[in-house]
């Protein structure tokens, strides 16, 4: 259960003013299919997180001892100064109407997601716990956490939200992740 929960608090603080959210804000405005683009957000995740658990699991079979928790606790800290730093929209691909709502969500998410620091994350949550389901499961859950509310409740939301302070919420999270690991505190 720890890898679901660690996973899904990651994820979703990481996500906060990320650009997929950004995404999901313009994909709900422009489509006005909340559902649509609820269900494409899901596929994508599902399909992107789990190739990037997979590729976590198979790093934790390259790396054993102390270059696993070296690898995984730098990946960690990186990941708290990546957080820092806020992604802007027009970094996310251009979405095609012809596609409808949900193929255009699912194919904007899963190329938006490819590299993002979510996807790292979820390589590096991965490694740590060694499980490709429990890691997908909470990293899924994070991402649906952070984005469903913007494509449900978009604007409003948006003024009400200080990314900021989730940026920075995010980013200490992942540096207390980072030093725990390096430290060989057990998570």
């Amino acid at each position: 259960m720890e890898p679901v929960l660690v996973s899904t608090l990651a994820v979703a603080l990481a996500e906060m003013g990320d650009k997929t959210q950004l995404l999901a804000l313009v994909l709900a405005v422009r489509f006005r299919a909340p559902l649509a683009v609820c269900l494409g957000i899901l596929v994508a995740t599902l399909a992107n997180h789990a190739a990037a658990a997979f590729v976590g699991t198979l790093a934790a079979d390259a790396l054993t001892g102390a270059w696993l928790r070296w690898a995984v606790g730098l990946s960690f800290l990186a990941m708290a100064g990546w957080t820092l730093i806020p992604d802007k929209l027009d970094d996310a691909p251009s979405v095609q109407d012809r596609f409808g709502a949900f193929l255009a969500t699912t194919i904007a998410f899963f190329l938006v997601e490819i590299g993002d620091k979510t996807q790292i994350a979820t390589v590096a949550l991965a490694a740590r716990f060694d499980s490709v389901l429990m890691v997908t499961i909470g990293t899924t859950v994070g991402m649906l956490l952070a984005n469903v509310p913007v494509v449900l409740g978009g604007d409003a939301l948006a003024k009400r939200v200080n990314f900021t302070w989730l940026r920075y919420a995010a980013a200490a999270l992942f540096a207390a992740l980072g030093i725990a690991i390096l430290i060989g505190v057990g998570l």
